[in-house]
């Protein structure tokens, strides 16, 4: 299966698609033009909503990961392969502005993990 779905977790359905999609783009499990289940085939693979999965394909999408070319399907973008080099070019840049400031790897490190559990919540 193309994503894994838990109903027991307290993350919701849609978040689950998206993020397990974005991962496997990421790390690169799923190649730069691959084409994705149609939103029906996935959610029936998953039970779950079909709104559920159309919803995390258009976040997807909005974050260029997924591209979709109408009644062709939905497919892994090639954008997606430049999510972590932006990633790792913010960080460094992250890293400079906090050596300006004075603040210690401790300090700079303590605040990127509050800013990643406040997207999780």
């Amino acid at each position: 299966m193309i994503v894994s779905f838990d109903s027991g977790s307290p993350v919701p359905p849609y978040e689950q698609v998206r993020s397990g999609l974005a991962t496997r783009i990421n790390d690169r499990s799923l190649a730069v033009g691959t084409k994705l289940p149609t939103v029906r085939q996935l959610a029936a693979d998953l039970g779950i909503a079909p709104n559920t999965v159309a919803r995390a394909y258009r976040e997807l999408e909005e974050a260029g990961l997924i591209e979709t070319r109408g009644r062709a399907g939905s497919f892994v973008a090639a954008a997606g392969d430049q999510s972590r080099r932006r990633a790792q070019q913010a960080a460094a840049e992250y890293a400079k502005t906090t050596r300006r400031l004075g603040l210690d790897d401790a300090e700079a490190l303590s605040i990127v993990r509050a800013a990643l559990d406040e997207g999780n919540g």
